[in-house]
C-alpha cells in the first residue's frame, strides 16, 4: 500500500505521488498518456459529464465552480475565462476524473469515507488532513461553512447541524457535515459521498479532493 502523504497547511501532495520516482509531473506525465490513449472521446464525455467541442478539439470540465478547457491532441489544461495557473495536483485530478469515470448514475445512497476501497486504511491521516482542519475552522461557526461553500458552487443541504454539498465535478458531489459542539462535547464532522464515486476517481483521489475542497473553503473566510 502507498504511504499516505504528508502536508503541510495549504500544501498537498497525494500518497503515490510521494513514493520514489513517482512525482507530480511523472503522474501528469501518465495521466495525458492515459488521454491519449480513449479511443473513443467523445464517449468517455458522455461518461464523465463533460463536452466535447469537435471542431475545435476541446474538452469542457467543470472543476469546483470553474471551467476548464482541455486542448487536444496536445493535452493542454486551461482556465476558460483566465489565465491563471493551474497547481499541477488539480491538472491531475482533473485527468483522472475524465479518464476514470465510468458513467455510472448517481445512487442517491451516500457512504462515508471507510466504506471506500482501502478506505478504512488511510482514515485516520484523511481525517487529519481535512475533518479536523474543517472542525478546527468552522467548528465554533459552523454557519460560515454555508457562505463559503457557494463559493466553490455549494449549497446546504439538511444533515448534521449544518452541511454542504460542493460538486467538485459534474457526477463527483462531496457533502460536508458538521455537528456544532457545546460546553460538554466537541464538535464533530464528517465528509460523504454518494455510494457511485469509485466509478470516477480512486481513494488516492478523493482524499486529494477533498483536502484541495477543505483549504480552499478555510482560505475562503
Amino acid at each position: 500500500m502507498n504511504q499516505l502523504h504528508n502536508m503541510e497547511r495549504g500544501h498537498l501532495s497525494p500518497p503515490i505521488y510521494n513514493t520514489p520516482g513517482y512525482g507530480y509531473e511523472l503522474a501528469y506525465k501518465l495521466a495525458c498518456e492515459r488521454l491519449a490513449r480513449v479511443d473513443d472521446i467523445e464517449q468517455q464525455c458522455l461518461k464523465s459529464g463533460t463536452r466535447y467541442l469537435d471542431s475545435q478539439k476541446v474538452i469542457i470540465i467543470e472543476y469546483l465552480n470553474q471551467s476548464y478547457k482541455i486542448s487536444l491532441p496536445d493535452i493542454e489544461i486551461s482556465l476558460m475565462d483566465s489565465e491563471e495557473a493551474i497547481p499541477i495536483r488539480d491538472k491531475i485530478l482533473i485527468l483522472h476524473y475524465l479518464t476514470s469515470a465510468k458513467g455510472t448514475p448517481a445512487t442517491n445512497n451516500l457512504i462515508t469515507y471507510k466504506e471506500l476501497p482501502d478506505g478504512i486504511h488511510y482514515f485516520p491521516t484523511f481525517s487529519k488532513r481535512t475533518i479536523t482542519p474543517l472542525l478546527n475552522h468552522f467548528g465554533k461557526e459552523p454557519h460560515q461553512l454555508v457562505d463559503a461553500a457557494k463559493k466553490l458552487g455549494g449549497y446546504k443541504v439538511d444533515y448534521g447541524d449544518v452541511a454542504v454539498t460542493i460538486n467538485a465535478f459534474n457526477r463527483v458531489p462531496i457533502t460536508l457535515v458538521l455537528w456544532q459542539g457545546d460546553d460538554e462535547l466537541a464538535p464533530a464532522g464528517s465528509i460523504i459521498f454518494d455510494n457511485n464515486i469509485s466509478d470516477y476517481l480512486p481513494t488516492e483521489d478523493i482524499t486529494v479532493l477533498c483536502e484541495i475542497i477543505t483549504w480552499r473553503l478555510i482560505k475562503g473566510t
